[in-house]
């Protein structure tokens, strides 16, 4: 695919630039979007397409929004690999909002007669209210100042992502008309085109008939930024290079054929993006390969004291047991026809050194996590009888650590929304594998209707904790 690093950071530009209409706005203002799909958009904006530019929409954060704005939009990234390292002016931001601080004005930017584009990294924990709300608001109001419809398109880490924020918003649109889900028909997501008496077209009919919610996958290590890198930014660039970001080399982005305009396929495939006919294949294979995997060694990998993703896969105990839980348990049955390439690939992404990226912070909010990356996988080998020893393993190091401490003992503290549940029922029974795969083992939130009432599922999960507390982390490597 085309290189998004075609724009050296040679030189800083305090140059004020002009306003221009934008025609991008994305919610979820973060690391992702901003070493993503913003370096995408910065392509095609230096390809002389002034039609993506971006609207930037932090949802709650201000300090970060500021940041970004107090810079003119741009911001440096460094991309980093075995082919080198290299920093890179990122300028496709050209405005900044906080929705918690001037919601109006998010639902003006909306209305922009000049948008063509909204969307989303905002959560892999699923969409909420207050999101449906905000986006049917600036809906409305641009189907009232007679604007034109839009690519909707969710970038999260869920599965059908399209259909799930596509439903999300006609629900909200239809209580906002007065109706409800069951008035509609149903479609490919859930919804069909309705007409009330004195409403004319209304709301859920306008949305359904000139909007698109496309499926997409996106693919990127993109680690929290650090205050080294901030540091190495600096110095190298100079002072006014902040809100600095690393990344690799590596990405992806798969969007679904279903695009408002449809010429818009070609001008992303230019910049390098897939557009597919079934987003699927690909969204499995990330979720369970790369996002599964990576819960997996984290969990394991803060247990143990491997503080980084590199430093996991650079033992070669530990290597050899991710590829196998990839091979094994993770890879079998994807529709990914090339996924044994693309499990390779990502143990040589995961042993880029240059990353940094952190156990810690990937083991963050496993309760949300572990619904989306091994739940399916789980479901479906042990309906089929198969085994899942590396998931039963992963999932004792979950488990275990709730109870507080490392292996060598040292505090640890892995942030969760759950996490004051989680951390009363583990040391409810600190001593007690049995006892902590029965409270922690069998939340339906966590492991769905199927898991927790899984007799095999459950004794697997036993044994490993049994195994992991009484022999230790590597131990249990070697044997799996």
């Amino acid at each position: 695919m085309p290189a998004l690093q075609d724009n050296p950071a040679t030189a800083w530009s305090d140059a004020v630039r002009p306003p221009r209409p934008t025609g991008v706005l994305h919610l979820g203002l973060g690391g992702f979007h901003r070493a993503h799909q913003a370096m995408v958009f910065d392509a095609l904006l230096r390809a002389g397409d002034p039609r993506w530019a971006v609207t930037a929409v932090g949802m709650r954060q201000t300090a970060l929004a500021d940041g970004v704005a107090a810079r003119g939009g741009r911001y440096p990234v460094r991309v980093a690999d075995a082919q080198g390292q290299a920093w890179h002016w990122v300028e496709a931001v050209r405005r900044t909002l906080v929705a918690a601080r001037e919601r109006d004005a998010v639902v003006r930017a909306i209305a922009e007669p000049a948008l063509r584009w909204i969307t989303l990294t905002v959560t892999e924990k699923g969409y909420g209210p207050e999101l449906a709300a905000l986006l049917v608001d600036g809906l409305r109001a641009r189907r009232a100042a007679g604007g034109g419809g839009l690519t909707i398109a969710s970038c999260d880490n869920l599965r059908d992502n399209g259909h799930a924020l596509k439903r999300l918003v006609l629900e909200a649109a239809a209580e906002l008309s007065g109706g409800g889900a069951d008035d509609a028909p149903v479609d490919g997501a859930g919804f069909a085109p309705v007409e009330r008496p004195g409403d004319g077209l209304d709301l859920v009919a306008w949305l359904t008939a000139t909007c698109a919610f496309p499926n997409s996958m996106v693919d990127r290590i993109v680690p929290a930024p650090t205050l080294a890198l901030q540091q190495q930014a600096q110095a190298e660039l100079g002072p006014l290079a902040d809100h600095a970001l690393v990344t690799e080399g590596f990405w992806e982005w798969v969007i679904e054929d279903r695009l408002h305009d449809p010429a818009d396929a070609q001008v992303l495939r230019s910049a390098g993006v897939q557009v597919v006919d079934d987003v699927r294949p690909y969204e499995d294979a990330k979720l369970r390969l790369l996002n599964g995997s990576h819960s997996a060694l984290a969990f394991l990998g803060v247990l143990a004291g491997w503080p980084t993703v590199d430093a996991f896969v650079a033992d070669p105990l530990a290597r050899g047991w991710l590829q196998g839980l990839m091979r094994e348990e993770l890879g079998p049955g994807l529709r990914r026809t090339d996924w044994p390439d693309y499990a390779q690939a990502l143990l040589q992404r995961f042993a880029n050194p240059a990353l940094g990226h952190r156990t810690q912070q990937i083991a963050t909010d496993g309760s949300q996590k572990i619904p989306q990356r091994w739940v399916p996988v789980l479901e479906a080998r042990l309906q089929a009888g198969q085994p899942v020893p590396h998931l039963a393993l992963a999932a004792a190091a979950w488990m275990d650590l709730w109870r507080g401490r490392a292996e060598d003992g040292t505090p640890i503290e892995v942030g969760d929304p759950l996490a004051a549940r989680l951390r009363a029922l583990a040391q409810a029974c600190p001593d007690d594998p049995a006892a902590t795969v029965r409270a922690l083992g069998t939340l339906p939130e966590v492991w769905g209707p199927a898991l927790p009432a899984s007799a095999p599922w459950l004794s697997a999960v036993e044994s490993a904790l049994r195994h992991l507390r009484s022999r230790g982390v590597r131990a249990c490597l070697a044997a799996s």
